[in-house]
């Protein structure tokens, strides 16, 4: 049993992220709390070396949800599982979990196997130095309309640019959803080695990627049928015109990394030059729009 660690985990929601710790810290728990960095998603692990201690601690953390909140602490459910104590270097990996797009998409980490099933797509993606993990709200709505436009029509006669493509998760979403012609680019030379390499590892080969900002990036004069750009909305401003001129009339453009507030300023830049929003979701302040460009414009 010395062998076994019983961990109690939960996610905090709070503003403070110092206030969790302390509380923990006078309960007299061993303990560790872990940050996303992608999503800033805050998640407190407690050990222990029986799992009736774990199951004890998460009934009591549970008990006293409604006072802690009074004190403006905000947490979810409490969470039983066992980690052997040669994986304790690595049991942030706890904290990452696959992710059902839909029920032909999903992403899960090398240390899972996600079912397969006919039909089903299943990217392989561990977190990195990227960003792209399938976490965030921008990189969910990315993935969530190729998804979309992908069913709705045959897409093996069609192109797909990735434009600020962090760690490639979109440009393989696009490969294996059965895009003929895929692109990516990012102004990070690292992002861009990673994201070939996790190209690879899903088994992907036709995806070509470029080391480049977006308004320097060169398409050898190509245009595509869908582009997705998941960077910050001053990007997006200020390469609209180059978006733009990448995007066959017709095509569906993907914009994410867009704070709530900022989007109306987007929208409506986009929406000047000639496209038409027909989707558009808000995730934990961050927000997405999916665009068509309206033919001959």
């Amino acid at each position: 049993m010395d062998e076994i660690l019983y961990c109690c985990s939960f996610p905090d929601f709070s503003e403070n992220a110092e206030t969790v710790p302390e509380l923990l810290s006078a309960m007299d728990y061993e303990f560790s709390s872990w940050r996303d960095a992608e999503t800033g998603k805050r998640t407190h692990t407690l050990y222990f070396k029986t799992a009736e201690e774990a199951a004890d601690a998460g009934a009591r953390i549970r008990s006293l949800r409604d006072v802690w909140r009074g004190m403006e602490v905000e947490i979810g459910d409490p969470v039983l599982a066992d980690l052997k104590k040669e994986d304790w270097a690595e049991s942030w990996k706890i904290h990452f979990k696959p992710i059902e797009i839909s029920p032909r998409l999903a992403i899960t980490p090398s240390w899972i196997e996600y079912p397969s099933a006919p039909g089903r797509h299943v990217i392989t993606l561990d977190p990195g130095m990227s960003f792209g993990t399938g976490q965030h709200a921008t990189t969910k709505f990315c993935l969530t309309q190729l998804d979309l436009f992908a069913a709705r029509q045959d897409v093996s006669a069609l192109s797909m640019l990735d434009a600020g493509c962090g760690s490639g998760i979109l440009a393989i979403a696009a490969e294996k959803l059965g895009f003929r012609e895929i692109c990516a680019f990012d102004i990070d030379p690292d992002a861009t080695r990673i994201a070939a390499e996790n190209a690879g590892i899903n088994g992907c080969s036709r995806i070509r990627f470029a080391t480049a900002s977006l308004i320097e990036y060169n398409a050898e004069g190509k245009t595509f049928d869908v582009i997705a750009a998941n960077i910050l909305s001053s990007a997006l401003l200020a390469g609209k015109e180059k978006l733009l001129s990448l995007l066959k009339p017709g095509g569906c453009l993907i914009l994410a990394g867009i704070l709530d507030r900022e989007y109306p300023l987007v929208r409506e830049a986009f929406e000047q030059s000639g496209c038409r929003q027909f989707a558009s979701t808000e995730e934990n302040k961050w927000r997405g729009g999916a665009f068509l460009r309206e033919n001959g414009i």
